[in-house]
């Protein structure tokens, strides 16, 4: 399509105008920018008038203010000093007045104390004087013991020495059976050394009653390898030699008491074998039975000191069982006598019995007399009384 010359024109116009506009719009806008800066300057130069104003106003007030409150803050710092001070000065006296009363009462409770630590230190010293006493006492006696036991060793030694030779051993023995015996039994049940029909001579024999009959005691032990068992340096294979040695020995003193000591017809048919030591007694029983059961195949017992005594002491019972049966016809003969004299006592009891009797109701009678004595004296004492009251009144009328 082809534009005509006006259109052209008329474009060319609209273009102008426009262009125009356009000018005209930028330099409004410069303008109104400029207008803005201006009025912007203006407003912030009030705006700091005023502001600068208002801050110089709300100075002066806070200064009038803080000065107010200045005033009123020391109003009641000067109350509030003046009330501590007050409390202080209260809190001061109540606080001596408390203190001296403390004081006193502290001086009051360290006398007392005082006291009482004085007492007792003094009976501290008291105890501890006794105790000390005491224990020097103490000490004495174990300075004392101390010799006792130093002396005490000494006899240790001495039995040790007495006890490792083989004559002094026996010897150690048989004084031991014979103190034992002759506390328990009576001399008439036992002889010492008692010489036996085969030669031999036992060491005690023992006169028991029948079926008993004499029991022979043997003393004498070998306590060689016995030592040797519990001797500290030995080693372990001589310590099980000498037990070996000890079972052997024990086993030839048994049969040599038995081939000795037991004599059909002549003594008990068992033997004692008397050893001196309790230790000796409790390895045998606690650790060889063999040896005890062949020591009772050959009827031969083995005891120590503690069983000795009971033995002894049933010897002792048996002994006087006996002696009682044998004198059983004399205390029959003597409760016979008791039962005759016992029958006269009744008897004469009985007639004892028989007079009192008589003699109560004698009594009874010679009461019964009495009572009527006294009535028939009460009769006479009462007719007398009447008349006489009777002629008291007749001569009264007559008058």
């Amino acid at each position: 399509m082809t534009l005509t010359q006006a259109e052209m024109l008329l474009g060319g116009l609209l273009l102008l105008a426009l262009i125009a506009l356009a000018w005209l719009l930028a330099r409004s806008f410069g303008s109104e920018r400029r207008l803005q800066g201006e009025l912007s300057e203006v407003l912030a130069e009030q705006l700091e008038q005023r502001l600068g104003a208002q801050h110089r106003e709300i100075l002066r007030d806070l200064h009038e203010g803080l000065a107010r409150q200045t005033d009123r803050i020391g109003e009641h710092a000067r109350a509030d000093r003046e009330l501590l001070q007050r409390g202080l000065t209260a809190a001061s006296m109540q606080l001596s007045r408390g203190m001296q009363a403390l004081t006193q009462s502290v001086n009051g409770r360290l006398d007392t104390l005082s006291g009482q630590v004085s007492q007792r230190l003094d009976e501290g010293f008291r105890k501890t004087n006794e105790t000390f006493a005491s224990v020097m006492a103490r000490l004495a006696t174990i300075d004392e013991a101390q010799k006792k036991i130093d002396g005490l060793t000494t006899n240790v030694v001495s039995l040790q020495a007495l006890l490792g030779d083989k004559r002094a051993r026996g010897a150690f023995g048989e004084v031991q059976l014979e103190a034992l015996v002759q506390n328990i039994l009576p001399p008439d049940a036992f002889a010492f050394q008692a010489a036996l029909p085969n030669g031999s001579r036992v060491d005690c024999l023992l006169s028991l009653p029948a079926p008993t009959g004499d029991v022979a005691v043997d003393a004498k032990f070998p306590l060689e390898n016995y030592q040797r068992m519990f001797d500290a340096d030995a080693g372990g294979l001589e310590r099980r030699a000498a037990q070996t040695a000890f079972r052997a020995d024990v086993r030839r003193h048994i049969d040599a008491i038995a081939d000795k000591y037991i004599l059909p017809g002549v003594t008990s048919d068992g033997a004692v074998m008397f050893l001196p030591a309790e230790a000796v007694f409790a390895e045998i029983h606690a650790y060889h039975p063999e040896l005890v059961a062949h020591a009772q195949q050959r009827r031969v017992w083995i005891v120590s000191p503690t069983t000795l005594m009971a033995v002894l002491n049933t010897a002792r019972a048996v002994l006087k069982d006996v002696e009682t049966r044998k004198q059983i016809h004399v205390i029959q003969d003597a409760l016979g006598k008791l039962a005759k004299d016992f029958h006269r006592f009744d008897e004469r009891m009985a007639a004892l019995a028989r007079h009192i009797e008589q003699a109560s109701r004698d009594v009874q009678d010679v009461q019964t007399s009495s009572r009527k004595i006294s009535a028939h004296f009460q009769k006479i004492e009462s007719v007398q009384l009447e008349d006489g009251e009777t002629g008291e009144a007749g001569g009264g009328r007559r008058t």
